[in-house]
This record gives structure tokens, C-alpha cells and sequence, in this order.
């Protein structure tokens, strides 16, 4: 194999595979953590996970503001 040859190989399964790994890593986070996160959060009825984080959330937002204060 030449030089030509191995480059094409080295950027087809390092561009194309590992572009394609990370997009589909980023789509099955999107579609099990993210989306059902925001789907909680639409809910009349908060369950006590979502409210435990809102909670954590509200905390760290008021520490940042007495920072920036």
C-alpha cells in the first residue's frame, strides 16, 4: 500500500467513524436524557426527582447571583 492509499483509509475511519460515533452518542442523549427531561418538566404533576433538582437549580442560581453581587 502506498502512502495515498493509507491516508484515504486513516481519513475515512477517522473522520467519517468518528464523526458518526459522536453524532450518534449526541442523539442518544438527546433522545433519552434531554427529551425526557423536558417532558418531566411539562408535566402538571412534578415528580420528586424533578422537583429535588429544581431545588439544587434554584440553590446554585442564588449562589451566582451573591457572586456576581
Amino acid at each position: 500500500m502506498n502512502a495515498l492509499s493509507i491516508t484515504i483509509l486513516g481519513f475515512f475511519f477517522g473522520f467519517f467513524f468518528g464523526t458518526g460515533c459522536a453524532l450518534a452518542v449526541m442523539y442518544s442523549i438527546y433522545t433519552g436524557g434531554y427529551r425526557h427531561g423536558v417532558l418531566d418538566g411539562l408535566k402538571a404533576e412534578k415528580s420528586d426527582r424533578y422537583r429535588r433538582w429544581a431545588l439544587w437549580a434554584e440553590k446554585q442560581l442564588k449562589k451566582e447571583d451573591a457572586r456576581q453581587a
